[in-house]
């Protein structure tokens, strides 16, 4: 059964073609979300599945529950990998700033659900 990263994954790929992919892992223990680990990945093909993310991701050691994807598109390709990591460092500080952040990329779960960030109202 294909999920909302499958779905996501093969849409962004026929869109565009191959792309970048960054890629930020959080643990989420409310009413905190922790950016844990990030790298980016270089997509040129819809081939890998939710299953393959996992199995990528396991190689991190971090006991992770979220991960947003920012799919780099508009230079007609996959990044040179400078600029990727130029991108995931900008990318990185955004998010210590601003949790919210995540929501501009596509998050999903461990099950590869879509997730979304939501501001808690300050009591």
């Amino acid at each position: 059964m294909a999920t909302d990263f499958d779905d996501w994954l093969a849409a962004t790929f026929a869109d565009h073609g191959g792309f970048t992919a960054l890629v930020v892992l959080v643990r989420i223990a409310e009413p905190e979300v922790k950016p844990l680990a990030s790298t980016f990945l270089n997509i040129i093909g819809d081939e890998v599945d939710w299953a393959g993310m996992i199995a990528l991701f396991a190689g991190s050691r971090q006991a992770w529950d979220g991960a947003a994807f920012f799919a780099q598109t508009e230079d007609g390709g996959p990044l040179e990998n400078g600029e990727a990591r130029g991108r995931l460092r900008a990318l990185e500080q955004r998010i210590r700033e601003n949790r919210l952040v995540l929501n501009e990329g596509d998050f999903f779960d461990t099950f590869g659900r879509r997730l979304k960030v939501e501001e808690i109202a300050p009591n």
